[in-house]
């Protein structure tokens, strides 16, 4: 027998120039963004008001240092010395392009994140319509990509809980062509927390059309006051950002299982991607303690819950782990349910060469534990288990 399959957590494609205005509404490509180069050539990523939202790079897979050294000559008034469109490689781009590269990397089937989606959320934050009518954009074209890759990309859709009449209509048009996950923040929708008795109908919606939520990482509201990121240049990616990489997802976790959302909604599914996976064994442990010392401190539990918290993340939440973080370690301290392996090509912090670290990842695991990881856990993510 020959390997078992492998599906790949978490990759990325790249949005064309016209993306937006071509598949938003008719009346919202007003609110479209755009990819426009300046006059030395580099190109930007812009709201319709033509206000720059960020430099458009295009990432070497596990080289952060050619990224900076970019940043640097545009910083120096330096003029793009190769035409984006030119450098581009197609593979970054076509889904076409992209399943001959899965074929190089031994890959089965892989999940597709948008890639200037992930830098736009935070600072369109005070304009919700606009937010709605570019992630409407990007989700037409997830269906494209679901046609175009025959059964072996799965694009994310990019979703917002602000507006759950939208997302309730969202889900159905993205259940009806194929696509299994939407991407949402784990922050506050509007000050209200993600356990909020108002947002239970989103998790119903989710349930209801089969498209599991997922967190991963974006320009999302910070999970730390704002203040805390002042001076840094990068807003996307401040260096606080990077120390404290999982603390959102895990703060919305804990508010979920605590809250009971997981408990109302035993059917809701969710995927964590990109935040690292370390952190998951810890946190298990603290969640439950805290959720415990607090019921007996106040005489009560917060919400009376049917599991331990916990057992709530175990039994519906999974989280992509890089092979650098040992996943045979944290299977072994959590169990072979919860993780899944991820490359996060072709980004600079990922990984350069998926096929080695695929079997450099999977050479120490056996049985469950190498079928939860390399296919099954994110196959329960996308609902294809069953």
């Amino acid at each position: 027998m020959g390997a078992p399959p492998v599906l790949d957590a978490d990759t990325h494609l790249y949005e064309p120039r016209d993306l937006w205005e071509r598949y938003a509404d008719p009346g919202d490509r007003d609110r479209a963004l755009r990819i426009v180069d300046d006059d030395l050539g580099h190109p930007w990523l812009v709201d319709a008001s033509g206000r720059k939202l960020h430099l458009v790079e295009i990432h070497h897979p596990g080289d952060a240092a050619a990224m900076g050294a970019y940043r640097r000559q545009v910083r120096a008034g330096e003029p793009r010395r190769v035409r984006y469109d030119e450098e581009l490689p197609a593979d970054f781009v076509e889904p076409e392009a992209r399943l001959d590269r899965l074929d190089a990397f031994g890959t089965a089937e892989s999940v597709v994140f948008p890639n200037f989606g992930l830098l736009w959320e935070r600072p369109l934050g005070d304009d919700p319509a606009t937010q709605l009518a570019n992630m409407r954009a990007w989700n037409r074209w997830a269906v494209d990509v679901v046609v175009a890759g025959k059964g072996r990309l799965h694009p994310s859709a990019h979703l917002s809980l602000r507006d759950l009449d939208w997302l309730d209509e969202e889900l159905g048009r993205l259940a009806a062509g194929g696509v299994r996950i939407g991407m949402i923040a784990p922050a506050l929708v509007d000050g209200k927390r993600l356990s909020h008795p108002d947002l239970d109908r989103a998790w119903s919606s989710f349930v209801e059309h089969g498209v599991t939520p997922v967190f991963h990482v974006e320009a999302f509201p910070h999970p730390f006051h704002d203040a805390w990121y002042d001076g840094d240049p990068d807003p996307v990616n401040p260096v606080l950002s990077s120390v404290f990489l999982w603390t959102g997802p895990a703060l919305a976790l804990a508010d979920m299982a605590v809250g009971g959302v997981f408990d109302r909604h035993p059917d809701l599914r969710l995927g964590v991607f990109e935040f690292s996976a370390l952190w998951v064994p810890d946190f298990l442990m603290y969640l439950d303690g805290g959720f415990a010392f607090h019921a007996n401190f106040n005489g009560a539990p917060l919400t009376e819950l049917s599991l331990k918290p916990s057992e709530f993340i175990r039994r519906q939440v999974r989280v992509a782990a890089f092979s650098f973080e040992g996943p045979k370690r944290l299977i072994d301290l959590v169990g072979p349910e919860m993780f899944m392996y991820s490359s996060d090509w072709p980004h600079a912090e990922g990984i350069a060469d998926p096929k080695s670290d695929i079997e450099a990842a999977l050479a120490p695991l056996e049985g469950t534990a190498a079928a939860g990881y390399g296919a099954d856990n994110l196959r329960f993510v996308l609902r294809s288990d069953s």
